[in-house]
């Protein structure tokens, strides 16, 4: 698979389908992921239940984000301005490698060898842990799941709980093998576990010069960046170092400071069940004796401008990483994350990745649905998943036009006997006289597994057999 380059972990080497069919043998996984995702989307509808407004304010979302897109350049240069009049550096990069580029030079100007994150999507997105890891620079995670999957040398499986897929007692085993200093006697108890973590992590803390962030949102009138997060690990990360640099992608930013008002409110809700989420960070710029002196912001494209440019597929710019989405959705909670091979699992990585990367390094990550809606249903900002996948599977057929395939094949050639009344008419009942023998073995009017190509068609569901009488002949016979 070629992927574009520099895109960071968008696409992994396998289609979707071979990856779900090994993440499907596993039954752990699928109880602790049902278990989660059930916990968390329950309480989501009971606290926007709570609101009586809740449509306006996902409408008002909507309109805020679709006013960014459109004008999205001139608030980029908005931003950057009001950042660097505040004392902030920033820099533009057009891709994952050239990001990466950018923070490594920044973190050996400094000549440590150590940073401490916060978590962040983005620099997952481009693989910022790997080409540190790369240049010698260790990169602690300080968010409690995040430093659960790297404990484990794995992956993250869902954009709000990275470590979704292990339940307690595969928690306190990770801690016990790969933490070092973890305590004798650690139990599954979850208030011990985050005790450990707390401990391992203070230190971090402590010592490190440099943290690097992501940003929930950008505004543009002030060059402020502003974190969600529950842990506090965040607020250490933002005040304690000396320098401090963000990566950030394009599409984060919000015209003005009072936008936030409606993402507060949606965002909390959407992802944890929550109200208000328990720390809300903003910091813009350098102040003089107060938090980090060197403030650095990578604004990174990434593929984002190749989505901006399609209509319909422009509106997977909207998300605010929430995950409800994934929550709700069927194929999801069956699966994992792991099974999309990009940072973005689920629904929402359904649409985003394969527009970020290009349609042919993702080309089945559109299928990966069932198209029942319940993510529309629940999106903050209502992006509309099922028609841009829907738009997406287009894509992917029409990447696909000028190559020989068995199943256009068979397709014109139905057409070719169903654009005739009477060869339609002959096909019909030369399938019925056919499949009369059949029936009477088989005793039902399914067939379960046909011979390739039309396999491909019974692997995930049945064949009905022919009607035993057409329409017409019925008419004909009783009128």
């Amino acid at each position: 698979m070629t992927l574009p380059h520099g895109t960071g972990h968008l696409a992994g080497s396998r289609p979707f389908p071979a990856a779900a069919h090994v993440e499907l043998g596993k039954p752990q996984l699928r109880a602790n992921l049902h278990k989660a995702t059930h916990t968390i989307r329950n309480k989501r509808a009971r606290v926007v239940e709570e609101l009586p407004d809740w449509e306006q304010l996902r409408l008002a979302g909507s309109a805020i984000k679709a006013n960014v897109m459109a004008r999205l350049p001139e608030l980029l240069v908005e931003f950057e301005a009001a950042a660097t009049a505040a004392g902030a550096v920033v820099h533009w990069a057009r891709d994952a490698a050239e990001a990466c580029e950018v923070v490594t030079r920044l973190v050996r100007e400094t000549g440590t060898d150590e940073v401490v994150k916060v978590k962040s999507m983005a620099t997952q997105e481009i693989e910022l842990n790997q080409a540190l890891e790369r240049a010698g620079i260790s990169a602690t995670e300080t968010d409690l799941a995040e430093l659960i999957v790297q404990l484990a040398d794995d992956e993250p499986s869902h954009i709000l709980v990275p470590a979704i897929h292990y339940n307690r007692s595969q928690i306190r085993d990770i801690f016990t093998e790969r933490m070092g200093d973890a305590p004798a006697g650690l139990t599954d108890e979850p208030r011990v576990l985050a005790e450990a973590a707390r401990l391992h992590l203070r230190r971090k803390f402590l010592s490190s010069k440099v943290a690097i962030s992501g940003a929930n949102f950008a505004i543009a009138e002030t060059g402020t960046l502003v974190v969600l997060e529950s842990e506090g690990n965040g607020r250490m990360c933002l005040t304690l170092p000396e320098t401090l640099i963000s990566v950030v992608g394009v599409e984060k930013l919000l015209p003005s400071f009072s936008d936030l008002e409606v993402f507060l409110q949606l965002l909390p809700r959407s992802s944890t069940g929550e109200r208000m989420n328990p720390y809300t960070s903003t910091w813009t710029g350098v102040t003089a004796g107060d938090g980090p002196q060197n403030v650095h912001i990578v604004l990174v494209d990434n593929g984002r401008s190749a989505t901006l440019a399609d209509e319909v597929g422009r509106q997977a710019l909207h998300c605010i990483r929430c995950s409800a989405c994934l929550n709700v959705c069927p194929v999801y909670e069956r699966v994992g994350g792991h099974a999309y091979q990009s940072v973005y699992p689920g629904p929402i990585g359904a649409i985003l990745s394969p527009q970020m990367t290009g349609i042919e390094a993702n080309k089945t990550l559109p299928f990966a649905s069932t198209l029942c809606g319940a993510c529309y249903d629940v999106c903050p900002v209502r992006i509309n998943i099922p028609e841009v996948l829907v738009h997406l599977r287009q894509a992917a057929v029409d990447s696909r036009r000028d190559k020989p395939s068995a199943e256009r094949t068979a397709m014109k050639a139905m057409a070719w006997v169903m654009g005739d009344r009477r060869r339609y008419a002959r096909a019909l009942r030369a399938a019925r006289r056919g499949t009369v023998p059949l029936e009477r073995v088989l005793r039902r009017r399914t067939v379960r597994h046909l011979p390739w190509p039309m396999s491909a068609w019974t692997a995930s569901r049945d064949a009905p057999l022919p009607a035993p009488e057409s329409f017409r002949d019925w008419w004909r016979r009783t009128r």
